[in-house]
């Protein structure tokens, strides 16, 4: 390994995915940060890491050229804003936080050291996504009208060490809007512009040990563009499907096939495209695709300032839920 010098905080689950998968890039040499010192050793030991430092303190010792922050979302800021000062380009998990402490410091110092910074929404990196991006942008099917996106996995079977976890504190990310929905609305937002207006119920229906909402359902206004997302946690099928009705035609991307279709004539059938993808691929193309940001190839694929209305909807629909009435964004 060579090139970029990388830095993984935080290697639970999805840390231990980032570093595996910016191993595979063949891009960038990684150490790791993990507080947890039996954690910290398993894992250098599974993927042969030769440097790893169990505070965030003794790695900022260390010269680094990027950092990727996997640690519970109210870490995030802080650590970033920490890593910035040194001039340390920035992959952050999402969601980039779970309130707005901190985020103007960090713009600032992001600003001050020309910082490259992007947020881990990895649908974003997936090529039947960018499909479906590139075909709606190309204005193919005329203008979007509305968006339906619709979510669900049996949380316990896919993230079984939920409990142990972030998830079940809104206050370090936990809760179906922050950790699943987040991701539609996410997508939703790259391909229609920014949600201004919402209305969102939240209930704990039926996952085990938690208090925290395991059912979302939100309706929005992207400006004129409107849309009703639905997402569950304890739901058998594991599946996820965003479809956009334009003037012309429909267009929906189904994670869970690896496909996108379309269709154009009332009545007709679907056109498919899918392709093979493994989970880790995402997040291959996704470290591939931050490694081109670096060196000026490609914008990153969520921008901070995408990270941030996203964070600012998250707070809105959870503000929504608690006060059962429309929200508007500009009040967040």
């Amino acid at each position: 390994m060579g090139g970029k010098r990388t830095l993984v905080i935080g290697v639970g689950s999805i840390g231990e995915r980032h570093v595996r998968c910016f191993q595979r890039t063949g891009r960038t040499t990684v150490s790791i940060c993990e507080v947890d010192q039996v954690l910290c050793r398993q894992v250098a030991e599974r993927y042969q890491i030769d440097r790893t430092f169990t505070s965030l303190e003794e790695a900022l010792d260390h010269e680094h050229d990027l950092a990727v922050i996997c640690t519970p979302a109210h870490l995030h800021v802080p650590m970033a804003v920490r890593l910035a000062r040194r001039g340390v380009d920035l992959l952050i998990e999402k969601p980039l936080s779970t309130g707005p402490e901190g985020i103007s410091e960090l713009e600032t110092e992001i600003a001050r050291h020309r910082c490259v910074v992007a947020v881990g929404y990895v649908w974003r990196a997936h090529p039947m996504f960018q499909a479906v991006k590139r075909v709606i942008e190309s204005g193919r099917f005329g203008v979007p009208l509305n968006l339906i996106g619709v979510s669900g996995q049996h949380f316990p079977t896919y993230r079984p060490a939920y409990l142990e976890t972030y998830y079940t504190q809104h206050a370090t990310g936990g809760g179906a809007v922050q950790d699943a929905i987040t991701h539609l609305l996410n997508m939703a937002e790259s391909l229609v512009g920014p949600i201004d207006r919402l209305v969102a119920d939240t209930g704990h229906l039926a996952l085990e040990g938690v208090d925290v909402e395991d059912t979302v359902h939100v309706l929005a206004r992207h400006g004129a563009v409107m849309g009703s997302y639905n997402l569950n946690q304890h739901q058998p099928p594991n599946e996820s499907a965003l479809t956009v009705v334009c003037e012309r035609g429909a267009v929906r991307f189904e994670s869970h096939r690896s496909r996108w279709r379309w269709m154009s004539e009332p009545g007709g059938g679907w056109h498919d495209e899918a392709c093979e993808l493994e989970r880790d691929d995402m997040f291959i193309i996704q470290a591939n695709a931050f490694l081109d940001a670096l060196e000026g190839k490609q914008p990153v694929l969520c921008s901070l300032v995408d990270a941030v209305q996203t964070l600012r909807v998250n707070l809105a629909v959870l503000r929504s839920a608690e006060a059962g009435s429309w929200q508007s964004l500009e009040s967040v």
